[in-house]
């Protein structure tokens, strides 16, 4: 017997992740994204990462329809981006500094880590898609990540 949705999330609570906004376009050009942290890579060659998105997200539309996505990691001092991207609403990109990548889809100013991505693949996950893109562009920068551990934002000792 499966265990409740509730169990679940408590026990990958325990997992520690990092935290991402994850950005793309609207087919009118409009800049769309939101919080997720069910990010991973999946192989280096060819290059392929992959991002979960619930069903629900007013965002999930948007990634099949522009057929690009960027992943934008968090460092720690961006916990009031991850949490407005975390809601809904329209109003996302205000006051966000950002610019549009090689893609289209917006690239957050001060991010630790950026990876543009073309949509290669979209699979069924229960309430979620799972995307799998290839990577086109990536980019880093020095700077210590915001981290998600047993619901709440932290950030690395020392």
């Amino acid at each position: 017997m499966a265990i409740s949705s509730f169990e679940l999330r408590r026990v990958m609570g325990h997992f520690a992740t990092g935290l991402t906004v994850v950005t793309t376009v609207s087919a009118e050009g409009e800049p769309s994204g939101l919080t997720a942290n069910a990010v991973a890579s999946v192989s280096l060659n060819p290059p392929l990462v992959l991002v979960c998105v619930d069903k629900t997200a007013e965002s999930h539309p948007h990634f099949t329809a522009s057929k690009v996505f960027t992943i934008n990691i968090l460092n720690e001092q961006q916990e009031n981006v991850s949490r407005r991207f975390a809601g809904k609403g329209p109003d996302k990109f205000v006051g966000v500094a950002c610019r549009p990548g090689a893609n289209q889809a917006p690239i957050l100013d001060g991010v630790l880590a950026y990876i543009e991505c073309r949509l290669v693949a979209a699979y069924e996950g229960g309430d979620h898609t799972i995307y799998l893109g290839e990577v086109e562009e990536a980019s880093t920068q020095e700077g210590r990540p915001l981290l998600f551990f047993r619901g709440g934002y932290r950030q690395l000792d020392g």
